[in-house]
């Protein structure tokens, strides 16, 4: 595939982006959003953390090894993220993006 001057593919492969969100629907039925981070709570060191949300934006419990391995997954299809912040990946649209600004900062 055909690279632009910055580096970036010039058609760019979804297909990988829609996979990897099939597969997460698979292994953690009912969600709609997996919101990653490498801010694990129980660790004071980077480390892989997600918390899968459901349509009501509920939080669905997952064990440790699911939620490492959905975030690693993430992690991997977009390597180029800025992954100090924490992002969300909507299922639906197979899309990702930063999750950590409030709705009151959005607007400003």
């Amino acid at each position: 595939m055909l690279a632009m001057s910055s580096g970036t593919l010039a058609c760019p492969d979804t297909d990988r982006q829609h996979r990897l969100a099939a597969q997460l629907a698979e292994l953690i039925p009912g969600a709609v959003t997996i919101h990653v981070s490498l801010t694990d709570p129980q660790h004071a060191w980077p480390h892989p953390h997600a918390v899968a949300k459901d349509p009501i934006g509920k939080t669905i419990d997952l064990n440790r090894t699911t939620a490492k391995i959905a975030a690693r997954w993430i992690l991997r299809v977009w390597p180029d993220a800025d992954w100090t912040r924490p992002h969300a990946f909507d299922l639906a649209s197979a899309t990702l993006i930063r999750s950590d600004l409030s709705s009151d900062d959005r607007g400003r």
